[in-house]
């Protein structure tokens, strides 16, 4: 999958980089030669929306099992969101923990997001110099007490420091006034109406409406994460043809799933903003198709099992596991719309490695790192959770039949996964 076309080539990879790319049988003597055959090669997938939760949450997930999963699904590179972990990372100090915490147990490449909570602007330059790819905020209760919710005046102090920084602003966009309550007498907690019920549509349009005043105000760039709603994408896609700086994306979860598909009580599904109707998730589709949403990341939020609080979604933590699986989710159901890999490979390599300014990741071509991932789009499989790289095992995915089955991941010309194994121990750098 080279840049905006698909064939047959030689990849001639040395010191970790693609050195050029040529006709198929171009094969020097007296060189290693890996042969992928039949198999779709395309670059290493980035995903920028990964909790980590290590330090402080480890034994939701750390940078060992994350980064496991990711090598296993042939990410080549995460991006670590800054909750939620404890201290998170919302300051300079804090965030050299995370990277003392990262060490050298990591598998693939690992870049980090900072935060914008209550309070921190003055800590913003010296997370930068620190070296985040830029910072992400909730306008909603994020869930975890040590990341607390901005609103329009927090906003307005921070956004011109960032935008001073040519940096993204990362947005989870929910606004709190359009939330809901179920009303605990005639709501039922363990069907997923009454959970979807909580969090319409409106609060994520009116708060995408809100980042887009301040962003032309401001000239900052933002990002819209997790879109989930019809309405955000047609917002989103007004937006940019009025030369606004704003970039979003989408889930494998929203562009699998649907809100009548899920049984009551399953509480792996939930998330914020929620999954929604099947038709919302054809609007993700066309929006990815036409331009309006330009990339789609896991938002692989684990957590231990207990907290999943089976059977009820009032009291559930609102997060789906799914790194390992995202290539597989995306593939089964855009190749049923008529995708290509050449589609995957803009979507989930080179477009969020624009957005956290990684100029060498994403593509294949020549001076690039040579991550790849190898994999058959035939291949058809049952998800067997047990199986999965991830701390905890928990996943909408169990037992989903999946077709796109990953082969061999390699990071800057190393092998670090083939068949099903990890080939190559903590090979991964911090960037």
């Amino acid at each position: 999958m080279l840049p905006g076309a698909e064939r047959r080539a030689a990849l001639h990879i040395d010191n970790g980089t693609f050195q050029k790319i040529t006709a198929f049988d171009d094969v020097p003597a007296g060189v290693e030669v890996f042969e992928a055959g039949d198999r779709v090669v395309s670059p290493g997938i980035v995903d920028t929306h990964v909790h980590v939760n290590e330090p402080g949450r480890t034994e939701w997930e750390g940078f060992d099992t994350a980064t496991r999963a990711a090598a296993a699904g042939g990410v080549t590179t995460i991006v670590d969101m800054p909750l939620n972990s404890i201290p998170a990372t919302t300051s300079a100090g804090a965030l050299c923990e995370k990277q003392e915490a990262c060490g050298r147990q990591c598998h693939v490449d690992v870049a980090f997001w900072g935060g914008v909570v209550p309070g921190n602007a003055p800590e913003l330059d010296a997370l930068v110099q620190g070296g985040v790819r830029g910072f992400k905020c909730f306008l909603a209760p994020s869930g975890v007490d040590e990341f607390p919710a901005v609103d329009e005046a927090d906003l307005r102090v921070a956004m011109p420091i960032i935008a001073r920084r040519s940096i993204p602003l990362l947005v989870h966009a929910e606004l709190p006034a359009l939330l809901r309550s179920a009303d605990p007498a005639a709501a039922n907690p363990a069907t997923y109406a009454t959970y979807l019920s909580t969090r319409p549509a409106e609060a994520e349009v009116a708060a995408i409406e809100l980042i887009i005043r301040l962003s032309k105000e401001f000239s900052t760039q933002v990002h819209i994460v997790h879109v989930a709603c019809a309405e955000a994408v047609a917002t989103i896609a007004g937006a940019k043809s009025a030369g606004v700086p704003i970039t979003a994306e989408t889930c494998p979860h929203y562009l699998t799933f649907a809100a009548d598909e899920i049984p009551d009580g399953a509480t792996e599904y939930k998330c914020a903003p929620p999954i929604r109707e099947a038709p919302q998730r054809d609007a993700l589709w066309s929006g990815l198709a036409d331009g309006a949403l330009d990339l789609i990341a896991t938002d692989h939020s684990p957590s231990p099992p207990a907290l999943k609080c089976r059977g009820d979604f009032a009291r559930a933590w609102g997060g789906i596991a799914s790194l390992e699986l995202s290539l597989p989710a995306v593939w089964t159901n855009g190749r049923l719309r008529g995708f290509q890999p050449i589609d995957l490979a803009r979507w989930m390599s080179y477009a969020p490695a624009s957005l956290a300014g990684l100029p060498r990741k994403g593509s294949i071509q020549a001076g690039f790192d040579a991550d790849l991932v190898v994999w058959d789009p035939d291949a058809e499989f049952v998800v067997d959770a047990a199986r999965l790289q991830q701390r905890h095992k928990l996943t909408p995915y169990a037992g989903r039949p999946l077709r796109g089955a990953v082969a061999t991941t390699f990071l800057r010309g190393q092998r670090i996964w083939h068949h099903g194994a990890l080939v190559s121990e903590r090979g991964g750098q911090l960037l």
